[in-house]
C-alpha cells in the first residue's frame, strides 16, 4: 500500500510543479507582451518624426533651388 500512495504523492507533486512553472511562464510571457507593444509604440513615434524631419528637408531642398 506504501508504493501505490509514494506514486500518487510523487504524480500530484509532479503536477504542481508543472503549474508553477506554467504560471511563472504566463507572468513572463504577459511582460514580454507589455515589452513589445511599448517598442512598437515608440517605433511608430519614431517612424512619423523621421517622415516629419524628411519632409521639412525636402522643403529645404525645393527652397534652395
Amino acid at each position: 500500500m506504501l508504493w501505490p500512495m509514494l506514486a500518487i504523492a510523487l504524480g500530484f507533486l509532479g503536477c504542481a510543479v508543472l503549474a508553477v512553472l506554467s504560471v511563472r511562464v504566463y507572468a513572463e510571457v504577459r511582460r514580454l507582451a507589455g515589452q513589445v507593444a511599448e517598442s512598437s509604440r515608440r517605433i511608430a513615434a519614431a517612424s512619423g518624426d523621421l517622415e516629419h524631419a524628411a519632409e521639412d528637408l525636402a522643403r529645404a531642398g525645393h527652397s534652395l533651388r
